[in-house]
């Protein structure tokens, strides 16, 4: 279940400096395209998952996805542009309650958390619902997140309040995956490029594990040192590849989903 927020009475902040039109467009395309590509990849659950970036040159307002919308029908120009008072500045209609609450609290106090993606998708979800450490080093894929995870153990309910927002914000630490116990996951990026990629990966690594643990067998586990060594790789090449990953993303959807631009 999801619920619309609620204006908490806090005078919107005026935009008194000009936005940079072209970058805030660009990022409204890059955070649209994320939210189509999650969609195809059934990523999502129903209305009540929520992606959010903080707006280029304003550290003070984010974009996020409308309740309501299907990630499948966003567009650049449906997406909400807000400040961390819950005030809508443009787009039509309201945030999702959480997706405020959570998202507006991450963007405050979690500055370097510049995208922030929230998905109860289902691999990864499953994960976060058993007993201990989620994310097993037995997949190469899952490496590239060695060292950059964080477990929240205390899930207390829908974060219909900013004091849910802040804990889950301050229970990030300086991971970039967080897994929320009985919930779901967190992924923070730098760019909207880098928590896109981020989020796609870790789907798929959550889908492999769980693939070889129903087999009954044991898990080969990489050894601790070779770990190490993968992870250091992947973080060398993570950006650039991440931005590809995005252009890609793009290029697909403009040639079979085009209104998405809209």
């Amino acid at each position: 279940m999801a619920h619309a927020v609620t204006a908490p009475g806090t005078p919107p902040i005026l935009i008194n400096e000009p936005l940079d039109a072209d970058s805030v467009r660009q990022a409204r395309i890059d955070l649209a395209a994320c939210l189509r590509w999650a969609a195809r990849n059934g990523l999502e659950e129903g209305i009540c998952n929520h992606f959010s970036a903080v707006v280029p040159g304003r550290s003070d307002l984010f974009l996020v996805n409308p309740y309501g919308l299907a990630f499948a029908e966003v567009t650049a120009s449906s997406l909400l542009l807000c400040d961390f008072n819950g005030n809508v500045i443009e787009g039509d209609g309201q945030p999702e309650a959480t997706a405020f609450h959570i998202h507006a609290e991450l963007h405050r106090l979690k500055p370097r958390a510049q995208a922030a993606f929230h998905t109860h998708m289902p691999y990864a979800t499953a994960l976060a619902m058993l007993e201990g450490q989620p994310l097993l080093w037995a997949g190469q894929t899952a490496l590239r997140f060695y060292g950059r995870i964080a477990v929240d153990e205390d899930y207390s309910g829908l974060a219909l309040d900013s004091r849910e927002g802040q804990r889950i914000a301050l229970s990030t630490g300086e991971a970039d995956v967080v897994f929320l116990k009985n919930h779901g996951v967190m992924v923070l990026g730098r760019t909207i490029a880098e928590a896109w990629d981020d989020l796609y990966y870790l789907e798929r690594a959550a889908q492999a594990q769980i693939l070889a643990m129903s087999t009954g067998r044991t898990l080969k586990v990489v050894p601790k040192a070779i770990v190490r060594h993968v992870a250091a790789q992947e973080a060398a090449g993570r950006a650039e590849s991440a931005r590809l990953h995005l252009e890609s993303v793009k290029r697909v959807l403009a040639r079979d989903e085009p209104a998405f631009l809209a």
